[in-house]
């Protein structure tokens, strides 16, 4: 199995487990709700852009809800736990879904994993860190690019992805797979150490970030 079908099927056995109702990390997010954002990102392509783009935003939500009304959770989940289907890009082109979605699916397995009381880091192994690396090291400045201060990504064996270039600079230190969920502005729940002016981090701490 690939990375993405890793995750993608532990993702879906955790949301079988917690039901509809469950908190995610993401704001007013409840599991229901991210079961039907995967299964609109993957299934409903004229919806998706809005995902990313504010002024397409509305529509995105309404198609959101009414996947909602039309599947039940388990329906949403079962949809999730398929795959994306073979007419889309996902699909279609070999290694696209190991290539778009390890990632996604990454961030919000943590997503849902961190919400919960109790919480701890999971055991990552080590070629999906290497993977979370290289995807780090490529899209660091994007991911970073709304810091109020710079920022370089560092792993603990001192390996360095610069993402934004700016003083102040704070230095984040951690293993790929929580630089990773900082980068996308789970700061909160990312285990990584600070290093640098305590005004900078503290702004960073607090600022938005991600694609």
């Amino acid at each position: 199995m690939t990375h993405a079908q890793t995750e993608r099927a532990a993702l879906c056995d955790l949301l079988d487990h917690l039901g509809p109702g469950a908190p995610t990390l993401c704001a007013g997010w409840t599991t229901g709700d991210l079961a039907a954002h995967l299964v609109l990102r993957e299934r409903r392509l004229d919806a998706a852009p809005g995902i990313s783009l504010s002024f397409l935003a509305g529509y995105t939500a309404a198609v959101q809800e009414r996947l909602k009304r039309r599947h039940s959770y388990p329906e949403l989940v079962g949809l999730v736990r398929q795959g994306p289907p073979r007419w889309t890009p996902y699909g279609l082109v070999p290694r696209v879904d190991e290539l778009v979605n390890t990632v996604e699916l990454f961030v919000h397995h943590e997503d849902v994993r961190r919400a919960q009381d109790g919480w701890e880091p999971r055991v990552v192994p080590r070629d999906l860190q290497e993977t979370l690396w290289h995807r780090l090291r490529s899209g660091a400045r994007l991911f970073l690019r709304k810091a109020p201060v710079g920022v370089v990504l560092r792993r603990p064996d001192g390996a360095k992805a610069a993402g934004r270039m700016a003083e102040p600079a704070v230095v984040v230190t951690g293993e790929p797979s929580e630089l990773l969920l900082f980068a996308f502005g789970r700061q909160a729940h990312a285990r990584v150490e600070y290093d640098g002016d305590a005004a900078a981090v503290a702004l960073l701490r607090d600022a938005r970030l991600g694609p």
